[in-house]
């Protein structure tokens, strides 16, 4: 009880920190795990904004999907991926309908008010994050699993040079 307790807490005062950052015409949509399953089945795409390491041991399981982290991992913490709205942008239109999600709901919230911020327009976060989706017992998919998709069931950055960027930026680090 303890640290689902804390973890509520926090994500309660980060959500209202973040809505009082943004300006009333991007205000943080945050919707719960049962509607964003809905918006992902009914055509949205999801941003997974977990590390690639977290990613990697398991992930929602849905058709349209991109792991872009907003932070990294690094021997001083974590640290907010200096690339993350290009790398969005370049994998996303400002018009494409997506929910963002991560391990909680702390770093999708950031994620989605930085997006909404850039010009992004039909931007969802997904309350409770991964373990919310979880706890519901809804579809994932695991490493095993993820060896078996099709490459063309796996959304990847549009340019190779993303993907050049995204090593760069995390021997940067």
């Amino acid at each position: 009880m303890g640290f689902s307790w804390f973890a509520g807490l926090l994500s309660g005062f980060v959500y209202i920190v973040v809505l009082l950052c943004c300006s009333s015409e991007s205000e943080v949509v945050t919707v719960d795990v049962q509607e964003a399953k809905h918006l992902l089945e009914s055509g949205y795409g999801y941003l997974e904004v977990r590390t690639e390491e977290e990613y990697k041991k398991g992930h929602v399981d849905t058709k349209k999907i991109l792991n872009i982290p907003y932070m990294f991992n690094t021997p001083k913490g974590m640290v907010k991926n200096p690339q993350f709205l290009e790398e969005v942008s370049s994998a996303c239109n400002k018009d494409d309908l997506i929910v963002v999600g991560c391990q909680s709901g702390v770093r999708s919230l950031y994620a989605t008010a930085d997006l909404l911020a850039a010009g992004f327009k039909n931007v969802s976060n997904m309350g409770g994050g991964y373990l919310a989706w979880i706890e519901h017992d809804f579809p994932v998919t695991k490493p095993e699993e993820a060896d078996r998709k099709k490459p063309e069931d796996v959304v990847q950055p549009k340019k190779a040079e993303d993907v050049d960027q995204q090593k760069k930026a995390k021997e940067e680090l």
